[in-house]
């Protein structure tokens, strides 16, 4: 929201007459004709643009000032040429003034200006006729202009490739191909301006060419590259920086040009292509000459003569790698100053992208290039400093080490084991680690057995900032649900809040003191650097499956980490788990058979005993496990059978009754429900009696005694559950209809008295009582009670209107053609 000076601006901006805006407008027009522009000139600018962009509708400004306006793109304050582009962008040329890509106004180009240019093309006819014009200005190369104008070009063919790769025709691609080989390869070695040789007399006449260096000091003794230095550069070692910079952009999309603009198309583009095809034949007459003559060649990899005779596209290629080879080649140089470091961090990085990405358009450069990037790794792997490079030599190892028939095990070893390990509180590396994840989920699952097995650490990053990497995980988590895998990970997410305290600790156990002078320590700290309990707080910083689906002392854990509950880290990991259950479920359901899911069953049974105890965040879960449950059941109603000691020996716990109301609640549900011959064939009457004995107790129990301390009443909900559990199964075993009856008369009965200590609210027990009575009724009459509280499928999922066979699709039919209208 704005404030209310803000807002009072902008009213009055929509709001100014058409008359005081010219008088505005002409005051300005004088002020920009004034040779020196001060503090007035920028207020008013300003004014201008707000004016202009606080309304929706596109203003024209007089000629006179649209021209003074556009003169100061060219200004030398930075600060006019911003207010300049900004003006334009807001307005519409004046009439006959459209948009002109001329020599003239390209040779003048800053970035302020190519924003200005970009903006105002209207169609994909004007993009490319920019372009064209760009490119003639790339290779006519005019000395008249200025020392930067050829800097800005490449940035805005780099935008227009990435917004409309269509604009660009195949000819475009073969002229900026030969550019880019020239400015990569041949840029001249020695500094911008020179050095004086020395004496009273030095004046720029005596000054010498000096050569570049390298970021250790020693004299560059090979081509210009990013990562050599100097006093100052020439305008083509400053083209060969914005060249690498683009060179990736430019290798991955320059496929998706346009094929059909060539001289055979139709006369819309024939000025387009003549201007074009004049540029080139420039280009194609000068090819050799410029590579050799404007230039130094290397001394170390001129011997690729031979790639001269190389189509556009593959000599790029070649330049490229041999560009990227000597960076990595510069990069083992001990810079001086700590900015360079980084630098040669950030070039190895796009040297290795760049590698990988003219492998994957030339398999033979793949042979080339292994053991460049298999030394790299081996250079670079013990210094985690370094991960930000070795992601990309992962990608590498990942899309050709199959194809050059390379052992991979130690990248994934370090990827999937040291990385998360050690840098779990790298925000950086986690992003690209987990995005490294997404791109390649489908070939790591194939190609990298190590992946699904490696979840124990990479959760880690999970549980120490989950707010961050949450969506990550949303699309990474049903990639390592496997039929293995599937138990411990459950576990593994339950423990989730767990891991993040355990990850607290472990930080803060290397920062603090072992003991505090004068205050009371952690506990929590004091048991993770006990040697007794460190078993406990390892297996939660195991680094991959396999070592136990869980630990038995997970109470004792609770316990020790009780104090951490109200951490901010732990409290946002609890609420990310919910969702990522969510998404477990119905993963598994999709893989698992039914041992499994009978497994997974009997562990969330175990495990609703077994949280952290943190607000909110038991009865989060609870909700999540009676949602699968039921679920689960639905799928296989077996699953009752197989788990019936399981599921028995959980309803009949009364405690449960009144702290975990929702999980049990669908517990009783799902017993009464699928404990049936229909369901399972194994469902015995012995098996519905124990069963049925079970509930019996415990409704008895908490309707006959007030609640323990501390708690409180059930909630009615867990009452009626009960009862109609004891129903179904009476009506399946028609010998306990009876004690049911008993039962539900006593309760009518008892209830008549006025309140009872098990309901405080006098709404909720009528109505138990009500649906006691309904129960009662439909007892009465067994075979009633069978159909409605058991109905078939048939009858819970008619199919009436699709069934072809009877009557109710056509009457279905009328009724739908005569009530709507014709």
């Amino acid at each position: 929201m704005y404030s209310h000076s803000s807002e009072s601006l902008i009213k009055q901006a929509r709001e100014i007459q058409e008359s005081e805006l010219q008088k505005f407008q002409s005051r300005l027009g004088k002020l920009l004709h004034g040779k020196e522009l001060g503090h007035e000139a920028v207020d008013s600018l300003q004014r201008l643009h707000l004016i202009l962009s606080a309304t929706k509708y596109t203003r024209t400004l007089p000629p006179e000032l649209h021209k003074r306006v556009k003169a100061l793109l060219s200004s030398p304050a930075e600060q006019f040429q911003v207010l300049g582009s900004a003006v334009l962008r807001e307005t519409l040329p004046p009439s006959g003034q459209e948009v002109n890509y001329n020599q003239e106004n390209l040779l003048q180009l800053n970035s302020h200006a190519a924003a200005l240019l970009l903006s105002q093309a209207g169609s994909r006819a004007d993009l490319s006729s920019l372009c064209a014009q760009l490119l003639r200005s790339l290779e006519s190369r005019q000395p008249e202009g200025p020392a930067n104008s050829l800097t800005h070009t490449l940035p805005i063919l780099n935008a227009v490739l990435t917004h409309s790769p269509e604009c660009l025709t195949e000819d475009h691609v073969t002229l900026l191909s030969k550019r880019l080989v020239d400015w990569l390869r041949y840029a001249s070695i020695t500094q911008g301006g020179g050095a004086p040789s020395g004496g009273f007399f030095t004046g720029p006449r005596s000054r010498q060419p000096v050569p570049t260096a390298e970021l250790d000091g020693t004299v560059s003794g090979d081509f210009f590259t990013v990562l050599c230095v100097g006093q100052g550069f020439t305008e083509d070692q400053w083209m060969n920086v914005y060249s690498f910079s683009m060179l990736r952009h430019w290798l991955l999309t320059y496929h998706s040009v346009s094929n059909g603009n060539n001289t055979a198309d139709t006369a819309p583009a024939n000025r387009l292509q003549l201007s074009l095809s004049l540029s080139l034949s420039h280009s194609f007459s000068n090819d050799d000459r410029s590579e050799v003559d404007g230039s130094v060649v290397s001394m170390v990899s001129a011997t690729s003569s031979s790639s001269r005779l190389l189509p556009p596209k593959e000599r790029l290629r070649e330049k490229a790698f041999q560009y990227c080879q000597r960076l990595i080649e510069q990069s083992d140089r001990k810079a001086h100053k700590k900015t360079d470091t980084d630098l040669q961090k950030a070039c190895l990085v796009e040297a290795v992208c760049i590698l990988d990405c003219v492998c994957g358009e030339d398999a033979s450069l793949v042979y080339r290039t292994f053991p460049c990037i298999k030394a790299l790794f081996g250079r670079l792997s013990s210094d985690l400093s370094f991960a930000r490079v070795l992601l990309p030599i992962a990608q590498f190892y990942l899309n050709h080490g199959e194809m050059a028939a390379v052992d991979c095990e130690c990248v994934w070893k370090l990827v999937f084991g040291r990385f998360p390990a050690e840098l779990f509180n790298n925000q950086f590396l986690a992003h690209e680690l987990l995005r490294f994840l997404r791109l390649n989920l489908e070939s790591l699952q194939l190609r990298v057995p190590q992946y699904s097995h490696s979840f124990p650490n990479l959760l880690k990053f999970l549980a120490w900032d989950s707010p961050a990497v949450v969506d990550d995980f949303v699309d990474l988590l049903p990639s390592l649900v496997t039929a293995g895998t599937a138990v411990e990970l459950l576990h593994t997410l339950l423990d989730l809040p767990c891991l993040s305290a355990t990850l607290v600790l472990q930080v803060r156990s290397t920062c603090l003191p072992i003991s505090e002078p004068g205050g009371r320590g952690l506990l929590s700290l004091d048991a993770f650097r006990s040697q007794s309990l460190r078993g406990l707080f390892l297996f939660l910083l195991r680094g991959e499956a396999g070592s136990g689906d869980t630990i038995n002392r997970l109470s004792t854990l609770h316990e020790l980490l009780a104090e951490t509950a109200d951490w901010p880290r732990v409290v946002q990991c609890a609420q990310t788990v919910p969702v990522l259950l969510h998404i477990f479920f119905n993963t598994v359901v999709a893989i698992a058979d039914e041992k499994l899911l009978a497994h997974l069953v009997q562990v969330m049974l175990e495990r609703s005993s077994l949280l952290l105890n943190i607000p909110k965040y038991n009865k989060e879960i609870y909700r999540v496990f009676s949602c699968h449950l039921l679920r689960l059941c639905k799928l296989h109603p077996s699953l009752v059978v197989d788990q019936s000691n399981e599921l028995l020996e959980f309803a009949g716990a009364t405690a449960k009754v009144y702290s975990k109301e929702e999980i049990y609640t669908h517990v009783v549900w799902v017993l009464g429900e699928y404990l049936s011959v229909s369901c399972d064939s194994r469902c015995s009457v012995r098996l519905i009696t124990s069963c049925f004995e079970t509930l019996e107790a415990v409704l008895f129990e908490i309707t006959s005694s007030a609640p323990p301390p501390g708690a409180d009443c059930p909630v009615p909900r867990v009452v009626t559950s009960l009862m109609s559990a004891l129903a179904k199964l009476a009506s399946r075993s028609h010998d306990l209809i009876p004690r049911v009856s008993l039962f539900l008369s006593k309760l009518r009965t008892v209830t008549r008295g006025g309140s009872v200590a098990w309901c405080s609210d006098e709404e909720d027990l009528v109505a138990i009582v009500t649906r006691g009575e309904e129960l009662w009724s439909l007892l009465k009459a067994p075979g009633v009670a069978q159909s409605v509280l058991t109905p078939p499928p048939l009858v819970t999922t008619p199919q009436w209107h699709r069934d072809a066979n009877v009557a109710m699709p056509l009457r279905l039919r009328a009724l739908t053609n005569l009530t709507h209208s014709q």
